[in-house]
């Protein structure tokens, strides 16, 4: 289709903050620096973060990306994914004879701490979110005879504890804020001893991209969210889009998946994306747009961001030798060699 003709009537809103957050900008960042420092392949356990273009990006670099951590070969560097893992997948990494890099994100690491700390002091933890996403099977393999997950309101009548005054809630860090404390004020309903965890679990960026979202989306006839459809923040931001008022909300992974229709008798379209994307793809989405005569861009800020985290410890240390010497001391299949099936 060819250029629509500039309308003064037509604009963007363009929410910020949006894209990258700390945790994955340095998830990535550590891939990438693997790859640099040890040469292919790095391999990953389960995808770094949720999304489909930075997935294919890093593979074409180097980095092969497998679901279970026995896949991975002998004498090879194994990095866990942003989300966390349970300890048992850092025990299978150690039988395995696997050198590793936990790029877990430090927001993500201080639910995990949380949870075996209320576990020692033997807390029945309620989880808040959803059945299984990694972060969840990451955070409940921490302490899984205390853990019980509630996936929403609608969980919270099935939910048994010991003692009702020792209870307290922890959540999944991408979930969105409204959702999260409509469940945390049912279970307050049903005990009212339940204590809240030291500072919210649900991050800043989580947070901040879903206040923009609802700024934005109170004055869009459309709102766009570039992020992948396994993106739980993502998926929430298309909620709160429409829970904003946005008359219709959809997530695309890139610009050529949007379909035409969408703009018809629209005149302002929102714009945001996942805290797991890049920031190429939305510029691709504001071409697009462009294109067909939403050229008038304006931004919506709802906060500053100046967090960043450094990158994981492993990648000051010698790796490959450290992993060599794993299967030299253990014995078994060389670098090159698959286990056996």
């Amino acid at each position: 289709m060819g250029r629509m003709s500039a309308s003064p009537g037509r604009r963007v809103l363009l929410a910020a903050p949006r894209g990258y957050c700390a945790g994955v900008d340095r998830a990535v960042i550590a891939v990438e620096k693997a790859l640099e420092q040890y040469g292919a392949p790095v391999y990953v356990r389960h995808e770094i973060v949720h999304n489909k273009y930075v997935v294919q990006t890093l593979e074409k670099k180097g980095a092969i990306f497998v679901e279970q951590t026995e896949e991975v070969p002998p004498g090879n560097i194994v990095m866990f994914s942003a989300h966390g893992v349970a300890p048992v997948v850092h025990e299978e990494a150690e039988r395995g004879k696997l050198a590793t890099i936990d790029a877990t994100c430090p927001l993500v690491t201080k639910v995990h701490k949380e949870a075996v700390r209320f576990a020692k002091e033997d807390y029945d933890i309620l989880l808040i979110g959803h059945e299984g996403h990694e972060e969840v099977i990451g955070t409940s393999g921490e302490a899984p005879d205390h853990i019980q997950l509630v996936d929403g309101p609608g969980d919270v009548a099935k939910v048994e504890v010991r003692d009702p005054s020792k209870v307290v809630w922890l959540s999944q860090t991408t979930l969105s804020v409204d959702e999260t404390m409509e469940t945390v004020d049912a279970l307050k309903d049903k005990f009212p001893q339940l204590i809240s965890p030291p500072s919210d679990d649900i991050c800043y960026a989580t947070q901040n991209r879903q206040l923009a979202v609802k700024q934005m989306g109170a004055e869009s006839d459309l709102v766009i969210v570039v992020g992948s459809r396994n993106s739980s923040n993502s998926k929430r931001l298309v909620e709160v889009a429409k829970i904003a008022g946005a008359r219709a909300a959809y997530l695309v992974d890139f610009a050529d998946e949007i379909d035409e229709a969408w703009l018809e008798g629209v005149s302002t379209v929102g714009v945001t994306s996942g805290a797991s994307v890049p920031e190429v793809l939305v510029e691709q989405v504001l071409e697009w747009l462009s294109q067909r005569g939403f050229e008038d861009v304006e931004i919506v800020k709802a906060a500053e961001e100046s967090i960043t985290f450094s990158l994981p410890k492993e990648l000051r240390r010698d790796l490959r030798e450290e992993a060599a010497a794993l299967v030299a001391e253990r014995g078994g299949a060389a670098s090159g060699e698959r286990p056996a099936e």
